[in-house]
């Protein structure tokens, strides 16, 4: 891993991309070489730094993934599905790591990303943050030692803007509880209650969305029984927790075999 290393963000004018260029500049130990936007960007062939609203650092933002990875050691994405997919293909040709925070992707993206993952080497997480991952990690172990007496809900909680639901993470935690019963998530969850619904399936894994203001992100795990309640919370309150953990991921990355990573390997998990 190089000390200074080269690092592009891709959606570099939202909120996780001007998040990512901070924490970056601030790690000293990666600086950014790279910006790119969506095709037709107002942004697109000038300087990253004025857009930002700062001084001019000299890295053009560019609509041309294949021109802003040159020189690059890896690039993070916190972008939509389509456009992921499409980098991906750049990134691995190009031998650039691919760190991946997008969610929302159709079963058909995820076999594609995996496809393209023989050939590169990317991270891929519904979420970035430590907490988040120490909370899957821990979301398998109880779903492991509970039996379904226990009922397992899943609450999300994020900012009125997200345009995926449940979130990443909540499908996340959802597969760990999964894993830990040894069921499939595709079986067991259930997405969505409305009307009469009847009673609720024993073994079921349920899902409830909250979308209001600027929250940033909240997630609880619930295991509930007759009698008792056991529940794990993550309360996310600044952005920058899932940027250092991109950042992490990016650094670690380098270097590695091709394949698809998560956060848990990148985390030692």
């Amino acid at each position: 891993m190089s000390e200074h290393s080269a690092i592009v963000v891709n959606g570099v004018s939202g909120r996780m991309g001007r998040m990512l260029v901070q924490v970056i500049a601030a790690s000293g130990a990666a600086h950014v070489i790279g910006a790119l936007e969506r095709p037709g960007h107002d942004w697109i062939g000038r300087d990253l730094g004025l857009c930002l609203g700062g001084a001019a650092n000299g890295v053009i933002v560019s609509g041309d993934p294949a021109q802003a990875l040159t020189g690059a050691h890896a690039v993070i994405d916190f972008t939509a599905p389509a456009a992921t997919v499409a980098l991906a293909r750049v990134a691995a040709r190009m031998k650039v790591a691919h760190v991946i925070g997008t969610t929302g992707f159709a079963p058909d993206d995820l076999r594609t990303l995996a496809k393209i993952a023989r050939t590169g080497v990317m991270v891929r997480a519904g979420n970035m943050s430590l907490g988040v991952n120490l909370l899957t990690a821990l979301t398998r172990k109880v779903a492991q030692a509970l039996d379904a007496d226990y009922d397992i809900e899943i609450v999300e909680s994020h900012h009125r803007h997200k345009v995926d639901a449940p979130s990443g993470t909540a499908l996340m935690l959802g597969q760990a509880a999964a894993d830990g019963r040894g069921v499939s998530l595709k079986d067991a969850g259930v997405r969505a209650r409305d009307g009469i619904t009847g009673a609720r399936e024993r073994g079921s894994i349920g899902f409830a969305v909250v979308r209001g203001g600027d929250i940033v992100g909240e997630h609880d795990v619930m295991f509930a029984a007759d009698g008792e309640r056991l529940i794990l919370r993550h309360v996310a309150s600044d952005r920058a927790v899932f940027a250092r953990g991109a950042l992490k991921a990016a650094l670690w990355a380098q270097g590695r075999a091709p394949g698809e990573y998560d956060m848990m390997a990148v985390l030692g998990l």
